[in-house]
């Protein structure tokens, strides 16, 4: 599997690397190893509340899911994404 990691508009602390990587680690049994995860961060408007938005798509498995979620944090966004990426995995096992 393969990790892309793209921050928009500002430069990417190693500590949040880390963590996005701690976290996808585990796709690495669940996903093909064609598979590929992008995960696009943006801080959209620096002076709001909610204004840090994280896009995931995952890339394989004979379709491509995509999760958008907007939150005070990546972190936060990181973990809601992942959780509706593994629902969207089931879905698509179930099939």
């Amino acid at each position: 599997m393969k990790l892309n990691i793209q921050a928009v508009n500002f430069d990417i602390a190693e500590r949040l690397q880390h963590y996005i990587e701690k976290k996808t680690r585990r796709y690495d049994k669940l996903l093909p190893a064609t598979a590929e995860i992008v995960i696009r961060m943006t801080v959209v408007k620096p002076e709001t509340n909610l204004n840090k938005e994280t896009q995931i798509r995952v890339i394989g498995m004979g379709a491509e899911m995509f999760v958008e979620k907007t939150f005070d944090t990546f972190e936060q966004g990181i973990d809601e994404g992942l959780e509706a990426i593994d629902r969207q995995i089931e879905k698509q096992k179930d099939k």
